[in-house]
């Protein structure tokens, strides 16, 4: 497992133990994963998948957006516009040398998403949006194309750091009712 600063391991099996399950139960759809940062999360996905669905991965690859009166936080001043950028290049570079396929990527802020840039039907996906607006923003895309039984994580839903990511979550939820719970920082629902 690669080291990635950015998820921790136990959230890491959350997320490969939920997408087993929906490859297990056949769920309809690909995977999506709206925040992919450096893409080493995306490479573990990608592991599981072999072959069975197609990744879908979407980021600015320009670091953190604005923040929302939702993400103050005291304990996340530091999170700020312009922080943890990545190279889409440096992405595509990491999956021609790990031999897996490329998955589709796609450069991006997440308001500038289409539905139409998203795939038909999607079975698991992973939001790592970090602040309320990317969050909300995601939910919306998705929300429309998931499939029977998918499941979406929602990274930092516990993170006091970034209390905009549980705001969006609840927000979302109280109006489209599905089945949350939590497990390490991840918000886990079921549809």
């Amino acid at each position: 497992m690669p080291d990635n600063d950015q998820f921790d391991k136990t959230e890491l099996a959350v997320l490969l133990r939920e997408l087993n399950a929906v490859l297990a139960k056949q769920i309809e759809g690909d995977v999506v994963e709206l925040g992919c940062y450096k893409g080493l999360t995306s490479l573990e996905i990608l592991r599981v998948i072999n072959g069975q669905k197609q990744l879908y991965m979407y980021d600015s690859f320009e670091g953190l957006p604005g923040k929302a009166s939702e993400d103050a936080s005291p304990s996340g001043f530091q999170f700020v516009a312009g922080e943890l950028p990545a190279s889409k290049k440096d992405v595509q570079n990491l999956f021609k040398k790990s031999g897996l396929p490329m998955p589709v990527i796609k450069k991006a802020w997440f308001n500038e998403l289409e539905p139409s840039d998203l795939p038909d039907s999607i079975a698991l996906a992973f939001l790592d949006g970090d602040f309320y607006d990317s969050i909300l923003d995601s939910l919306a895309l998705i929300w429309p194309k998931l499939s029977k039984g998918a499941v979406v994580l929602v990274d930092d839903y516990q993170n006091e750091a970034l209390p905009g990511v549980q705001t969006a979550v609840d927000r979302w939820i109280s109006v489209h009712p599905a089945h949350v719970r939590v497990e390490a920082s991840l918000a886990v629902i079921t549809i």
